[in-house]
């Protein structure tokens, strides 16, 4: 089955909303699509942007067979167009560009529609420059923002779109999936933690590098814990920062490292069958027992506030040290 059809079977709730909203002729000009990763976001993206321009829709569902869409689908359609994050981030050039292509006169009449893939990873620059754009829309234009981070969108944004959050994914299906294909139970469920894309996933607990990070961010969990700020600190010159050369690599690192911690609380809670680390349960029972709820809580919110400023270009180094030390301060025993 292909990712697309995958998707729409996944999220049919999602596509019957987009299907109303159409034949109600209620089209926005801007929306924001989030859910995990591999939910299918940009595939829905695309269905709705071919029931949008499509010539000849029948019962609210694009033909699939008219010039439109067709030219969708190649990626050469004059009036779609898609952005990416150039390197780790969407700069304001992109966005500017984006804009003046839009704005101005189209080779074809009808609507114009934009898809911003990862569009948390806008730059300040390029989040206020989008921002203008959505105050004082421009023509027939529709904007499509995809997310898997939603509360990582400027609220100044997120309150000029309209919200269509995918459903989750079947996880327990996925890591079933994993294991016919000779994942270990133990890395099938931390992989499907980070995306709902089986053949992702699959790919990607193949990989030596991703295997020697989770082990890393689990050496760093027992650092932490260990309430050494000197050693901790050195953990992050000398073990950390080696393997984690690319943003991309950190934020995956970060991730891995706030799963550990919801594991501890899941453990806590008695909740063991959602944990990311099956593998690490006994581990992770004796550090339950350590902490309490309130440390938890203040470690699991210095993590999500440092993917936030990873995002920020703060240098990563001291990003990590900072956090690392945040974390051993928070420590508080029951």
């Amino acid at each position: 089955m292909s990712d697309i059809m995958h998707a729409l079977q996944s999220q049919q709730q999602v596509t019957k909303r987009l299907q109303a909203i159409y034949n109600r002729n209620r089209i926005g000009h801007a929306y924001i699509f989030d859910g995990s990763n591999g939910a299918g976001k940009e595939a829905i993206a695309f269905y709705f942007t071919k029931l949008l321009l499509c010539m000849n829709p029948i019962e609210n569902v694009p033909c699939e067979t008219c010039h439109s869409c067709k030219r969708i689908d190649s990626g050469n359609h004059p009036n779609v167009m898609l952005i990416r994050p150039d390197g780790q981030d969407i700069k304001k050039e992109q966005m500017s560009s984006l804009i003046m292509k839009m704005t101005k006169k189209g080779y074809e009449e009808g609507r114009k529609v934009y898809v911003i893939a990862n569009a948390e990873r806008m730059n300040t620059s390029a989040a206020n420059t989008l921002l203008k754009f959505l105050e004082e829309p421009e023509g027939n234009v529709t904007a499509i923002l995809l997310t898997d981070s939603y509360q990582s969108i400027l609220p100044t944004i997120q309150s000029r779109c309209q919200r269509i959050s995918l459903q989750p994914m079947n996880r327990q299906e996925s890591m079933e999936s994993l294991i016919t294909q000779g994942i270990t139970p133990s890395m099938a469920a931390t992989v499907t933690m980070l995306t709902a894309n089986v053949n992702e996933a699959y790919e990607m607990a193949q990989e030596d590098s991703f295997v020697q990070r989770r082990r890393l961010v689990l050496k760093l969990v027992e650092v932490i814990e260990q309430r050494s700020p000197g050693e901790a600190l050195l953990f992050i010159q000398t073990d950390w920062m080696p393997l984690m050369k690319e943003k991309s690599d950190c934020e995956q690192g970060i991730d891995l490292l706030l799963f550990a911690y919801r594991d501890i609380v899941a453990v806590k809670a008695g909740l063991q069958s959602t944990i990311a680390y099956p593998d690490q349960l006994e581990f992770f029972t004796r550090h339950s027992v350590k902490n309490a709820y309130s440390s938890l809580t203040v470690k699991i919110d210095a993590i999500l506030q440092a993917k936030k400023r990873l995002h920020q270009n703060m240098n990563r180094t001291l990003l990590l040290e900072q956090l690392v030390l945040t974390m051993q301060e928070g420590l508080l025993f029951v």
